[in-house]
């Protein structure tokens, strides 16, 4: 059985890329690729893939149906976690993460996806501007090749 760090691994021989499956209402599945880690869920202590995002698609299917896939690959090899989807951003507010604490943990899930910045203010700047939400994925099951 495959483990968060198998996935981990996996995805940081690629840039930490990955492909996020989500179900539309319509059953049919919309993906797409994104940088994403694994980081402690600041709420739980769990660990969690996480990613950030603006995309509308996305958003708009997790929060109807927070069933999702991440996917990350390297060569031939992948590793794939399912599970639900909790999403903390300016348009999803939750109890105790106020503005201040978003901006921090967007940094965190971009530096658990391999990202590094030179200006950490700019990059704030553009996440808030573009309302980036951060994904939380629970894993539920975890499995790879």
């Amino acid at each position: 059985m495959a483990t968060l760090t198998d996935a981990a691994e996996i995805g940081s021989r690629d840039s930490y890329l990955a492909v996020i499956s989500t179900a539309r209402a319509d059953g049919t599945i919309q993906s797409s690729v994104v940088n994403a880690g694994v980081l402690a869920d600041l709420r739980t202590g769990q660990d969690v893939v996480a990613f950030v995002t603006n995309g509308k698609a996305k958003l708009a299917n997790l929060r109807a149906r927070p069933q999702v896939t991440v996917t990350f690959r390297a060569g031939w090899q992948w590793a794939a976690v399912e599970g639900d989807a909790s999403i903390i951003g300016p348009d999803d507010p939750v109890p105790g993460i106020d503005d201040e604490r978003l901006r921090l943990l967007r940094r965190e899930v971009f530096t658990a996806a391999g990202g590094t910045h030179d200006d950490w203010d700019e990059y704030d700047r553009v996440l808030a501007a573009e309302r980036r939400a951060v994904v939380l994925v629970t894993p539920a099951r975890v499995y790879s090749s």
